[in-house]
């Protein structure tokens, strides 16, 4: 269960399973999604997720190909907007991270990158996004095999 941290782009991490943090509607956002988007092929993951996914809330997940990625899939995560931390923003997090590890366990992914959510675009305070990181991660491979 080795776990560590690398400076890379999320695009071109040479894994089994990436995770993008998505929207809520069916439409590509900004930073990290914009990239996977146009890094897997923009209009097959696009069209992809129109007619298989639909909208999804805030800490949910959902799977996809990886296109044109090395990586074999995408566990898309909703993450949340940091308004002021007092709307439930740190659960949602950590509900991201725990339904994308839910999602790797059901399909054997055994290898899975993570950027670092909710901490660029969508606002949320980098040390509180990274100790969440830790410890959803940490938490999940004290019972899980997985790189």
């Amino acid at each position: 269960m080795p776990f560590k941290i690398v400076r890379n782009d999320i695009t071109r991490m040479n894994v089994e399973a990436i995770v993008n943090t998505a929207n809520e509607q069916n439409e590509v956002g900004a930073g990290c999604d914009l990239a996977v988007y146009r890094a897997a092929g923009y209009d097959k993951l696009l069209e992809y997720r129109k007619q298989h996914i639909g909208q999804i809330e805030e800490g949910q997940s959902f799977l996809t190909p990886g296109f044109d990625l090395a990586a074999k899939y995408i566990i898309h995560t909703v993450s949340p907007f940091y308004l002021d931390g007092n709307h439930g923003e740190e659960e949602k997090l950590r509900n991201c991270y725990r339904n994308s590890l839910r999602i790797a366990k059901e399909n054997d992914i055994q290898e899975i990158a993570f950027p670092l959510l909710s901490t660029g675009s969508f606002g949320y305070p980098k040390e509180e996004g990274m100790r969440i990181a830790i410890d959803e991660i940490h938490a999940f491979l004290l019972t899980t095999d997985m790189n």
